[in-house]
């Protein structure tokens, strides 16, 4: 009696998180217009651009591989600004061609990425990321270019990883000075405990439920267009990222709350 108990909690969670997967195709559009102001009418096409916003090669794929995957599907054009080589190893051009390759993966063209290699924005996490710096490099590329969407990470950085957390702390700065264009919405991906991250596709339901401003999930095929995509990353993949790729819920799904803007401040830059 226990084993169908069991098997018939199992088979219903599984179909909860099948019906998630086909509401969350539905309501998408519908979400992404609401978080960008966009009218209902408008339909999301290459008018749209998304900027990804990370700290090294293999962020892209390890962290925002759902995002990716799912507005290119919506034609969104979707540029990445990676502020460092990844050079802790003294790998640097080995993993700027490895980005390369996944971003081709994940649909994002060579013109539509911009690697930083300065030597005051290296890849330590030890090191102090200059906030006035960072938000000269970000407001530089918003300038030159138009986008609705910046998504990048939240003040715990998902990893904790110091660079991850000093983008955030640019970002927030950058957007309270007011200098950033009114049509532009800021994203920070949301970080989970450490349960939730290593529940794998198990813990959509989860995602779904709770209070973001913008959820988008894969299903099998996106988490293998993820993984092939992390896969690209050779020089990085180290026991402990294969056991990432199997079971991290980050290569299934992204949650996102919008970066405020605050009363505005100086520039420091």
């Amino acid at each position: 009696m226990y084993v169908y108990l069991v098997v018939f909690v199992i088979l219903s969670y599984l179909a909860w998180i099948r019906h998630i997967y086909f509401q969350h195709l539905r309501s998408l559009a519908k979400s992404l217009k609401r978080v960008m102001n966009v009218s209902t009418e408008r339909e999301l096409n290459n008018d749209i651009t998304a900027l990804i916003l990370t700290a090294h090669p293999d962020d892209e794929c390890m962290f925002f591989a759902p995002t990716i995957i799912r507005l290119r599907e919506f034609n969104v054009g979707v540029h990445l600004l990676c502020l460092s080589e990844g050079n802790y190893y003294n790998q640097g051009p080995e993993r700027r061609h490895e980005l390369l390759r996944s971003c081709a993966v994940l649909g994002i063209p060579n013109s539509r990425i911009t690697i930083i290699d300065d030597e005051r924005l290296p890849d330590d996490p030890k090191a102090e990321w200059s906030t006035a710096l960072i938000s000269s490099v970000v407001a530089k590329h918003l300038r030159a270019h138009t986008f609705n969407l910046v998504l990048t990470f939240d003040g715990s950085g998902v990893s904790g990883h110091a660079n991850h957390v000093a983008i955030y702390t640019a970002i927030r700065y950058l957007v309270s000075t007011g200098e950033v264009p009114n049509e532009c919405t800021f994203l920070s991906l949301v970080t989970v405990g450490l349960l939730r991250k290593y529940f794998s596709f198990l813990e959509l339901p989860l995602s779904w439920l709770l209070p973001s401003h913008l959820c988008l999930l894969v299903g099998s095929k996106g988490y293998k267009q993820a993984k092939a995509a992390m896969l690209c990353h050779g020089s990085q993949l180290l026991w402990f990222r294969r056991l990432y790729i199997a079971f991290s819920r980050y290569m299934f799904v992204n949650t996102f709350q919008v970066i405020p803007r605050g009363p505005k401040i100086a520039k420091i830059y």
